[in-house]
This record gives C-alpha cells, structure tokens and sequence, in this order.
C-alpha cells in the first residue's frame, strides 16, 4: 500500500516525550498535564489553557537507578517512567496527576515527587482515589476526587476556568478525536485493510502524546487519505486477532506481531482505542463532570475494578471485539510484574479459551520489546496453531 502522508510525522512525534506538537502548545501558554493511566478522565486534563500526555519511555535503555530506588519486582513501565523522570525527560510537564490504579504507579509517582524530578517552581502533584467497585458510591468517590484533584488544582495554580462550559468544549474537543479514530479504526474489519494494525496504533497513541487541537487537521486528512487508499491484492496476514491486556506503548509490539503474520484487527489496552476513545455523551439535564465520571467508570475495563459484573463485563467486551472484528484469534499480554493484569490475564486466558472458544496466546513481555526472538517464535508458532484450527473449522 501506497505510504500514509502523515505516518512519518506522527512517527517521530512519539520518539520524544517533549515532542514538537507539545513544545507549539507551550509556547502558546498552555500548561502541560500528565498523566499515566488511563482512569484519569481526559477531557478534565484539557480545558482550555491546558492539555494532556500520558506518559511514556520511548527508547529506554537502562533502569538501573529506578530499579535501585524502588525494587525489581516494580513492572517495567513504572521503572521506565521513573528512570527517564530522574534523566529530566519530563521537565517540560507543569503537573502530574496519577490515580492508585495500582501500588506501583503510586510508588512510581511518590519516588518522582520525592526526588523532585520536575523542577518548575510551580509544579505540583496530585494523587486520585479510584474506586474499586463501579456503583452509585463508587461514582460519588470519583467525582470528588476528580474535583479535588483535578479540577480544583488547575484553577488554584494556573487560574483554569473549570466550569460546566469549560468542561463541555473540552468534550467536544474529546469526541471530534474520538470520531476520527473510529473512523479510521473501521477499516480494519475489511478484509482485505486499507491500514494495517501498526499505522493504527501509531495515529492512535499520537492522541494520547500530544496536543488533540494540533492534531485533528492531520487526523482528518488521513480520513480523507483512506477513503481512496488501495488495499494490497492479496491478503497481508494469516490470520486476524485481538490484542487485549495491559498497556502497551512501544509500537515494536504490534510491529513485531504483524511481522509475524498477524493483523491486528483490534486492540483492548491502556492507550488503544477500545475504550478510550469511545465518545463522551453529554445530556444538559445533568452537570457534565458527574456524566463524564460516570461514563469513565462504567465502561472502563481495567482490572482495577473487582465487582462480579465489570470481571464478567471484561471477558464478554473482548468477545464483543472478537466477533464486531472477526478475529480468529486473542494475544492477551501484560508489561512484566504488572500484578493487576497478571491476574487478569491468567484467569481471561481461560476463560476466553473454555468458554468463548478461542485460541488464545498468553504472554508477559518487557517494557520495550525491539526485535525479541522469543516473542517473535512464540508468535509464529501460535499463527501455526490458529491456522491448523482454522482447517479444522474449531475458529469461532
């Protein structure tokens, strides 16, 4: 297929932390939010006079100095974080604002702080209580921490307006992203894709790592770009599957599975597409922060949440997905000693096996994968087993 326009650049935006778009936005006079996780809500981190990146390691190489300050046992990504925080890889952020999605993003967090790794006078901190249980109290506890620890900060330091109109231009701003990524995301349920898996996680972590209002006119064209753009003639893949577990930021990962012979038709991860960019519905008969952390909760699918109905609700969405993208098979992965989706994923694994019937490979994976030749051969060898169970007719 002929080459996207925009691919390039948004490549090289996520080379860096402290990318172009973010250093245009800064010197206009936005304030930079940060974040790691995907249980703070967006659209809060970008009012007007603020905007939001999740943050990121690109090209880690050691983390001996976080592993000295923190444990081995921390998963790789809080390490990571933690390592290029103290390399000053996020001096150019004016506030950070995690949520106790799990112990080791908070240690992470905490470590940060206590080595005053970001040294803007007027840089501050914020931790957020997330519940553990989607319910009437667990929406109430999430409305006042994202009050709290979001909303009330950035008004206090920065003079952000954070009234219901601010809230609601922000979502808008949300959505129209969220839009586009649909958009481009449907291509990928054809049979024969006018974009690959690779390009799509690209143009959708670029929305997660940049500036949204920088971003959608090139987010627009590539629409437009796809709409005329040839699939190759003959099918690029073996076989389709979903890539469901923790969060996954090195764009290796998907390259390295599609090298394989895989088309990664959908994702279900921290910084893929389902669900976060599902569009925010808003109604005027309600205040919009208690809409939008309704929404959050109610349809996050992080394994922070322990009620029978979201564990359920879990297995049944990747099922959703496997079917809406007809995939013939699941790769569930998490970030080594991610404790949450470890657990998440060794139970998932079975279900989705027994119950669902799918072939489903299981992985824990470094931080940064490169060119691994063990994940490479264990790829491979489950592209022979979905093949073999396609000619038996045992693929749902």
């Amino acid at each position: 297929m002929k080459d996207l326009k925009h691919l390039y650049y948004f490549e090289k935006l996520l080379e860096d932390a402290n990318n172009e778009l973010v250093r245009t936005s800064q010197a206009q006079g936005k304030k930079c939010v940060a974040t790691a996780c995907e249980n703070v809500p967006e659209p809060l981190l970008n009012l007007p006079g603020t905007f939001s990146v999740r943050l990121r390691a690109p090209r880690t190489g050691s983390i001996e100095m976080a592993t000295y300050y923190t444990t081995s046992f921390l998963c790789e990504y809080t390490r990571a974080l933690l390592e290029r925080a103290m390399e000053g890889g996020f001096n150019f952020t004016d506030c950070l604002i995690v949520p106790d999605g799990c112990s080791m993003l908070n240690r992470c967090a905490e470590n940060m702080e206590l080595l005053r790794t970001m040294p803007k006078d007027h840089f501050f901190h914020e931790y957020m209580e997330i519940p553990m249980k989607a319910d009437d109290n667990g929406l109430a506890l999430y409305k006042v921490q994202c009050q709290n620890h979001i909303l009330n900060p950035l008004h206090e330091k920065f003079g952000i307006d954070i009234s219901d109109a601010a809230i609601r231009r922000a979502v808008t701003q949300h959505n129209r992203v969220c839009d586009l990524i649909r958009q481009i995301g449907e291509y990928r349920k054809e049979e024969y894709p006018r974009i690959t898996g690779y390009e799509f996680h690209i143009i959708t972590m670029v929305t997660y790592a940049a500036p949204k209002d920088l971003l959608i006119e090139k987010l627009e064209e590539t629409l437009e770009e796809l709409k005329t753009r040839e699939p190759d003639a003959k099918k690029p893949y073996r076989a389709r599957v979903v890539l469901v577990g923790s969060e996954v930021d090195d764009v290796d990962v998907v390259r390295l599975i599609e090298d394989c012979g895989a088309y990664v038709c959908a994702d279900r991860f921290c910084y893929g597409s389902f669900p976060g960019r599902d569009p925010i519905g808003l109604t005027d008969d309600e205040d919009a922060l208690t809409q939008i952390c309704r929404q959050y909760m109610y349809r996050g699918q992080c394994p922070r949440y322990m009620n029978q109905d979201k564990i359920q609700e879990r297995r049944r969405y990747v099922d959703r997905l496997a079917l809406e993208y007809r995939a013939d098979g699941i790769i569930y992965q998490q970030v080594k000693f991610c404790d949450p989706w470890a657990y998440e994923r060794m139970v998932g694994t079975q279900v989705l096996r027994e119950d669902y019937h799918y072939p489903v490979l299981s992985i824990d994976r470094p931080y940064t994968t490169g060119n691994s030749g063990q994940l490479r051969t264990r790829v491979q060898a489950f592209m022979e087993s979905v093949e073999l169970k396609k000619l038996q007719g045992g693929v749902k």
